[in-house]
């Protein structure tokens, strides 16, 4: 089963720099501090690109999560 989240937020912001920030591992890694968040496999720095993936590993209401995301369009 795939589980698809949509969100809408408007930025004030060119398009092209909000779509880099929001597929920016090390951007994220620096968020996600509080939680420990780690990318743990695949591409684990820098933007991540189409069809690559990322698992990330981190402390979520007092229990550690591990999730794979992949870049699936464009």
């Amino acid at each position: 089963m795939i589980t698809k989240i949509k969100l809408r937020t408007k930025i004030n912001a060119p398009i092209q720099t909000v779509f880099d920030v929001s597929r920016d591992i090390d951007i994220h890694r620096q968020s996600a501090s509080p939680t420990k968040e780690m990318a743990i496999d695949g591409i684990t720095s820098r933007l991540i690109n189409f069809n690559e993936t990322v698992t990330w590993r981190g402390k979520h209401f007092g229990i550690y999560l591990t999730h794979k995301i992949q870049i699936i369009s464009t």
